[in-house]
């Protein structure tokens, strides 16, 4: 139960602007118990009137029933209502948190655990969660309900209730030991699920690449041997289930059994009269419902454990590792930066070896060399998407471990090769980086990025749905639509990583001018594997096995680098070769 609680009081932090509506929920159900507890009471005053040719109070005890279930069917109209409205919030505002959380883990944390782990948390796990306030108070006030009639039962039959008393502890042993067996299966299942969501996810991501490869045989199969794996383990759950039913039902018929023979004999033996024999009798299977509320209620709250824990892993920082950020706030950087000696490694692979360079504010420089050769990495680590690195690398002089997040992300804007593009309208896309865009700035921005004759061209011009990861778009298009995005954040640091390769040389001459008229009042770097586009680079830096090998203008590359010399040739003659 100490795991509840402190589930419980987790929980219990987004219910902000709900815990009025929660308190009505919760206490409005105690009108609900007391109703329930005097009906059956009620009910067999009304058999006793009747047996007794009390016909007006018979039909006064009508009444009364009558008055008391309007009111019941009317609060319990309210306490639907008050569900659905904080069940919906609560869901709503720990998604939000949860997908918050997400973003702030590290980028190590994410490749290793893969999409489907987050995607089930913040769907199905919170889902879980968000109903656990109302739930139990559900449960709790059926079960305070039969409580009150197994106190009806005492004050009618001792006898009878003790016979109650050992059909019901006998019922939650049964349920005790289904619902542990329950649990186990169920873990391993969710982990399943997991991994076949991250898969499923995979295949739609990337059908269009296992079309090329001419992969779809291969793909289904795996696909049909992890279902298969899910559907086993869903069917012991079931099965599990299944087995301790028929048990629990074959004991609620034994017990069915003896309750009919026991008010038979109470009556026989004048130790009970017939109107109250016939009380029990309808009453008689509340201890086996008290066990079904109880077992519920145990049930509920082990599923929420499970999904609260699995949720509440993503905030404790433990099994999902957090990027980690300093204190320091820079509101507007000048855009100098520097590597000092930093060391990377992915797994135990070294990329960057001793790395040193500098960069000046408002200056242009390139980085070129061999693929595999770092240069994305250098970008990575500036951005700070990791920060497991030895060396230091600071921004404005000031190390970018003592800044804050926003100093970082907020003052540099990267353009990668393969740019994420969201399944919403081009507009959207673009306000993503600037939530008060103007229409003027956004087509300004395109235009730069060589892309507005384009969007004008389609039905609904800017208000176009691109679709997941900007499908319905070419590898062209969605790198001028990620460029556009660069020059609508504008932020003093812009890097270029192959930010151009998707693109004709015609288009990729006139963005080059663009970026050219960016040069001199912002710091920009630019990863290049056609070096033409770099030639009015402030600085060129060769990298090679992790480390600056050459660094100056092109013509000073052409003449004291002959790697640099050779990567140029090569290109010259390609385009010859065109």
């Amino acid at each position: 139960m100490r795991e509840f609680f402190k589930h419980i009081k987790f929980v219990w932090r987004y219910a902000s602007g709900q815990k009025l509506r929660l308190f009505f929920y919760l206490f409005s159900g105690i009108f609900n118990i007391g109703f329930s507890v005097v009906s059956p009471l009620i009910g067999a005053q009304m058999v006793l009137n009747l047996t007794n040719n009390k016909i007006d109070q018979f039909f006064m005890t009508g009444l009364i029933i009558l008055g008391i279930n309007i009111v019941t069917d009317t609060i319990v109209t309210i306490r639907s209502i008050m569900y659905q409205k904080i069940v919906k919030n609560l869901f709503v505002n720990i998604q939000l948190s949860v997908g918050s959380e997400i973003l702030k883990l590290n980028n190590k944390t994410l490749e290793e655990k893969g999409s489907g782990v987050f995607i089930q948390r913040i769907s199905g796990d919170t889902k879980n969660i968000s109903s656990i306030f109302t739930d139990i108070n559900t449960y709790l006030n059926r079960i305070i309900t039969n409580l009150g009639f197994l106190v009806t039962m005492f004050v009618i039959s001792k006898i009878y209730f003790l016979f109650a008393m050992v059909a019901f502890l006998i019922r939650i042993l049964i349920e005790r030991i289904r619902i542990n067996t329950y649990n186990e299966k169920n873990k391993v299942f969710k982990k399943h699920y997991d991994e076949l969501t991250g898969f499923t996810g995979e295949i739609v991501r990337g059908a269009e690449d296992i079309k090329m490869l001419n992969g779809e045989t291969s793909f289904i199969t795996e696909l049909r041997n992890r279902f298969s794996s899910l559907n086993n383990e869903s069917y012991n759950m079931e099965k599990t289930n299944i087995i301790y039913n028929h048990i629990r039902f074959m004991w609620s018929d034994i017990a069915m059994f003896f309750r009919i023979f026991l008010v038979g004999i109470l009556i026989k033996k004048n130790l009970l009269t017939i109107p109250y024999g016939l009380v029990l009798y309808n009453m008689g299977a509340t201890y086996n419902t008290l066990a079904n509320n109880i077992t519920n209620l145990h049930e509920r709250i082990v599923n929420f454990n499970l999904s609260a824990s699995r949720v509440f892993d993503i905030f404790n920082n433990k099994e999902f590792e957090k990027e980690i950020f300093g204190n320091k706030h820079i509101d507007k950087v000048n855009g100098d930066f520097e590597f000092k000696d930093v060391i990377f490694k992915y797994e135990k692979t070294k990329v960057l070896n001793n790395l040193s360079f500098k960069v000046n504010a408002n200056e242009t420089v390139a980085f070129v060399g061999k693929s595999g050769a770092g240069k994305t990495t250098i970008f990575n680590l500036l951005c700070k998407m990791y920060d497991n690195y030895k060396g230091t690398i600071t921004i404005d002089g000031i190390d970018i471990k003592e800044l804050d997040r926003e100093s970082i992300r907020g003052n540099i804007t990267i353009v990668s090769q393969n740019p994420y593009i969201f399944n919403m309208s081009i507009k959207d896309n673009l306000r993503l980086v600037k939530q008060d865009l103007t229409d003027k700035e956004m087509r300004n921005a395109c235009k730069m990025a060589c892309l507005d004759d384009y969007i004008m061209g389609l039905p609904d011009k800017y208000n176009t749905i691109v679709g997941e990861g900007g499908v319905t778009l070419s590898g062209g298009q969605k790198q001028r639509l990620a460029i556009a995005r660069a020059f609508v954040q504008k932020t003093e640091i812009i890097l270029f990583d192959e930010a151009t390769s998707a693109l004709d040389n015609e288009t990729q001459t006139q963005i080059q001018k663009a970026i050219d008229n960016l040069q001199k009042d912002y710091t920009i770097l630019i990863i290049a594997h056609r070096l033409s586009t770099i030639k009015n680079a402030d600085r060129i830096l060769f990298i090679d096995d992790g480390k600056v090998i050459a660094e100056g203008k092109h013509e000073q590359l052409l003449k004291k680098c002959k790697e640099y010399k050779h990567l140029y040739e090569n290109e010259i003659t390609k385009i010859d070769k065109k």
